[in-house]
């Protein structure tokens, strides 16, 4: 029996060879995406779960109350991780330090910069389970002058693995390293991201190693079984107490630890560290894309497959004149669904190995995917049961219900019901696909705005050279006054960080406030407001003429003179200092307007602009024209003051953008994903408007015949038809509202709901259906009304 209902199932694919391409690309195509989708998120719940302790392995978070806010960061020094053991024994297993950091590697006469490079102590491969291909976990990193390259890195500097072990490297001209392991390159579903790791005992004299208050390092514990994260949580705040209690009185700090579990240090997007981190929200939002465009083609499906009940009427009704049960019917129709979503599945297979290059470099990194695990089976398992089972389900019971004469006359009726219900499909169908259309529409708008909008300082044509090596901290005065020296360049300023980069948070003593007051710090030479192009709006910059400004005054901006109770004019004179970092008090001596130095996600926030010393950043502006020629001028400088190190640089427009990647890489997708979601739904329409030409058919006879022009025929049944569409546009608009304008409440600075945006959407929508219903009705319209009447 079931070879019997292949074969007719496989012999009515071949008979209708358009009608089951039609069907078989849109299932195809709404699987495809779903498996993509699918993809993502199996990878994104995946991080950090191949270590093998994993359960028991919590990252320590250091977390402090600023303007009543609780904050994460994950940053601490060198010595919690031996007091934590110490303080924990028989708690606490294990622990691990983890710096990141970045390198001039030398190998003979080739030099590199290495970036991705792990300072750690010397259990790291033991802690975690991060595979090595050769050397020992155990003792790889137990000599100081012992490095671990991952494959990819050895190959880079040696040509493979086996000849780069036991090789020397020199790191910063000054550490001479010995290859002792060769590791696997780090999963891409880890949130530790490395190229190389390196004993942390070559930096233990660093002050982030020796001193509890400056941090640096991120510390991993492994918990013993048994032990309690709550429990231990519960003695953190006589921790803290016991060794950072002088500091935090003396600093005016109020700091608390908190363990953060692996698994969830990816989802874990509010800390502040250097990792990258996925969004639940965002994942949410691809799965609930992924529901409905499979529901979309589902819907088309089914559509489609009614549409045939016009051609099968005669087969269904021999088959019960021959004793076919209803149900034998009805497992017949569902075997052809089955088999139609198999092959689909298959096809989709097949569409997704091609197209994951692609799909990778839209994601901005590589899916780690394997196809042995049996979640991706059951997920196609899945796909076929209820694409095949459920969405075969309507059309085979709406077949099999025909009785035997009318379907052998060929004079079945659907009825009004059946005709409403597929409406209702269509309704939905479109509600979907005008949603994706809206929502691609506000999230670009929106994007675009962000690309444009005046930040209130200039970026543009200004380089950003990271001050990250020994020989460029040591000459980076002599390496300002060369560019100075050099013609096309219009200003540079040294500075802790630049605008969409890091700003450090520091505590204040305030003139005329009891308490202590929090703000974001600059450290900068006096051409920041420059070279920035920022404003002064009371008092003056900082200037040369003025030589006590070096250790007597800032500059504040105007938001952090709102925030004290001043306006700028009343700020100017007022004393403030620095807990950490002054010794002295300063006078604020102007007050510049604010500009984003945060992203346009955050409001404007409170901004200390002192000359005190912190650099790590130079921005270079140059003037306008030949913008390669003065690249070129400012490496030829870099070159002779920094030897042996590459000139690198980046853009500082480009610097903001990034801030914004996630946000530019979910735009892009959305916009193909409705994009391939219209294309289903307007299948499934052309599905529905050939059902309506053959329903109708006789009826268009008789109109032509009385006179009907091809026009008014095709405008007859494109208005029916359009309804639903039209429908759900209305349907759909107000949902469209309330969920972007949630979506866009995660930006302080956003664009207005215009109403001309609900317009083009729901113009787009109504543009695209009538163009694929007049595509079948006028093909009715004009066909021959004699073929349609002879059977009278």
């Amino acid at each position: 029996m079931l070879k019997n209902y292949f074969k007719t199932a496989w012999r009515n694919l071949m008979k209708k060879k358009v009608f089951s391409f039609i069907n078989i690309l849109g299932l195809t195509v709404g699987i495809t995406v779903c498996m993509m989708i699918f993809l993502f998120i199996m990878n994104e719940f995946s991080f950090d779960n191949f270590h093998k302790d994993g359960t028991q392995i919590y990252r320590v978070m250091r977390g402090f109350k600023r303007e009543g806010k609780l904050s994460d960061v994950a940053y601490l020094s060198g010595p919690y991780a031996p007091a934590l053991l110490n303080d924990f024994n028989g708690q606490i297993q294990k622990a691990v330090r983890v710096n990141e950091n970045d390198n001039l590697v030398t190998i003979g006469e080739r030099s590199f910069h290495q970036k991705k490079v792990l300072n750690t102590d010397n259990n790291f491969f033991t802690f975690f389970s991060f595979p090595l291909i050769k050397g020992d976990p155990s003792t790889v990193l137990k000599n100081p002058n012992s490095v671990v390259l991952t494959e990819t890195t050895a190959e880079k500097y040696f040509g493979d693995a086996e000849h780069a072990m036991n090789k020397v490297i020199t790191i910063d001209k000054t550490i001479q390293l010995k290859v002792t392991g060769i590791a696997k390159d780090a999963p891409s579903n880890s949130h530790l991201n490395f190229e190389m790791v390196m004993p942390l005992e070559n930096y233990k004299d660093r002050s982030w190693m020796t001193t509890w208050i400056n941090n640096a390092l991120y510390t991993y514990v492994l918990l013993a079984p048994g032990a309690s994260e709550a429990d231990i949580e519960k003695q953190m705040p006589a921790f803290m107490e016991k060794y950072m209690g002088a500091d935090m009185k003396k600093y005016g700090f109020n700091f608390n630890l908190s363990l953060t579990p692996l698994k969830d240090v990816y989802f874990d997007k509010d800390s502040f560290d250097g990792i990258r981190h996925g969004d639940k929200t965002v994942v949410y939002i691809f799965l609930s894309v992924a529901l409905l465009i499979l529901l979309v083609a589902c819907i088309n499906f089914m559509n489609l497959s009614t549409v045939r009940a016009a051609e099968r009427s005669k087969e269904v009704g021999l088959r019960k004149v021959l004793g076919a049960l209803r149900y034998n019917l009805v497992w017949q129709f569902i075997g052809e669904s089955v088999l139609l979503t198999t092959i689909s599945c298959i096809l989709s297979v097949a569409l997704l190995l091609l197209i994951m290059p692609v799909y990778n470099q839209l994601l901005g990194y590589s899916l780690t995917i394997s196809w042995n695990t049996y979640q991706v089976y059951a997920f196609l398992l899945g796909i076929i049961v209820v694409a095949g089972v459920l969405a075969g389900c309507y059309p085979a019971f709406v077949l099999s219900a025909f009785t035997p004469i009318q379907a052998l006359k060929g004079k079945f009726r659907f009825g009004k019901e059946g005709v409403s219900f597929r409406h209702a499909l269509v309704v939905l169908q479109f509600g979907i696909s005008v949603f994706l259309i809206f929502g691609t529409l506000i999230i670009t708008k929106q994007m675009n705005y962000i690309k444009n909008k005046q930040l209130g300082y200039n970026k543009e044509q200004t380089l950003i050279v990271r001050i990250d090596n020994e020989d460029i901290y040591k000459n980076m005065d002599v390496f300002k006054k060369g560019l100075l020296n050099t013609s096309g360049i219009a200003s540079v300023s040294l500075m802790s960080g630049e605008p969409g980069g890091f700003f450090d948070g520091y505590t204040f003593d305030v003139e005329g406030h009891s308490e202590r007051w929090n703000a974001n710090t600059e450290f900068s030479d006096f051409d920041f407001v420059k070279t920035l192009g920022l404003k002064i709006i009371a008092g003056r910059d900082f200037s040369a003429q003025f030589p006590t400004d070096t250790t007597s005054a800032v500059l504040i901006n105007k938001t952090a003179a709102t925030k004290l109770g001043w306006s700028p004019s009343e700020a100017i004179g007022k004393w403030i200092k620095n807990t950490v970092r002054d010794d002295e008090k300063r006078r604020i001596i102007g007050v510049v307007d604010d500009f984003n130095f945060k992203s346009l996600k955050q409001n404007i926030d409170a901004l200390v602009i002192s000359p005190a010393m912190d650099r790590r950043v130079i921005l270079v502006r140059l003037a306008p024209g030949d913008i390669q020629s003065k690249i070129a001028s400012v490496k030829n400088e870099y070159i002779n003051t920094v030897t042996g190190y590459p000139f690198e640089y980046s853009f500082l427009d480009e610097q903001f953008n990034e801030m914004y990647r996630k946000d530019i890489m979910q735009q892009r997708i959305l916009t193909i994903f409705a994009v391939l979601a219209i294309f289903v739904a307007c299948l499934g329409l052309f599905g529905l408007a050939s059902f309506t030409a053959t329903r109708r058919m006789k009826e268009i006879g008789v109109r032509k015949v009385l006179g009907a022009s091809v026009n008014g025929i095709t405008i007859l049944l494109a208005k029916d038809l359009l309804k639903p569409v039209l429908i759900a546009t209305i349907i759909t608009l107000p949902a469209c509202y309330y969920v972007m304008n949630k979506w866009l409440q995660n930006f302080s600075y956003k664009i207005p709901l215009s109403w001309w945006i609900f317009a083009l959407a729901a113009l787009l929508t109504l543009l695209i259906a009538l163009v694929t219903v007049c595509i079948e009705t006028m093909k009715a319209a004009i066909a021959n009304p004699v073929k349609s009447l002879r059977t009278e």
